[in-house]
């Protein structure tokens, strides 16, 4: 099996995974490879993207280009292939942070949710699968 692609994510990033999916409903999700909650909420989506394969999520990890091979066995691992990959690749990751949610502070997990009317909804912490699935049901386009 291929290597996940990942993709660096820097500045201007966050605006193009937006702008690709205009009108759309998706979810993007941050995390990281020392984060614990992070490990429980990728098998939580995994369960919800095999339960609605239609599901567009992205995932973006804000470790470092370095680590970049655990970052794709931790996604091979949670079989999160098919989802579209980042990993943060700008030391400055304040200015990564700002430049997707300038009231983010950097608590992981982080998980933003876009309905197709362009309203986007951030969550931190701990997503629970019956909300998260109650939000997939609503986007009449993963049905």
């Amino acid at each position: 099996m291929a290597a996940q692609e990942i993709k660096p994510f820097v500045r201007g990033s966050y605006q193009q995974v937006v702008a690709a999916r205009q009108g759309k409903p998706f979810i993007v999700n941050f995390w990281s490879l020392t984060c614990s909650y992070c490990m429980v909420e990728l098998a939580m989506l995994k369960k919800l993207k095999k339960n609605y394969p239609k599901l567009d999520l992205v995932l973006v990890s804000t470790d470092t280009p370095e680590e970049e091979k655990s970052v794709s066995a931790t996604l091979a691992k949670f079989s999160l292939g098919k989802a579209e990959a980042w990993v943060f690749a700008d030391s400055y990751t304040e200015r990564l942070r700002f430049e997707v949610d300038k009231k983010w502070q950097g608590e992981l997990p982080r998980t933003y949710f876009f309905s197709p009317n362009k309203e986007v909804t951030a969550i931190s912490g701990k997503l629970e699968y019956k909300e998260v699935e109650q939000w997939v049901k609503e986007q009449d386009a993963i049905q």
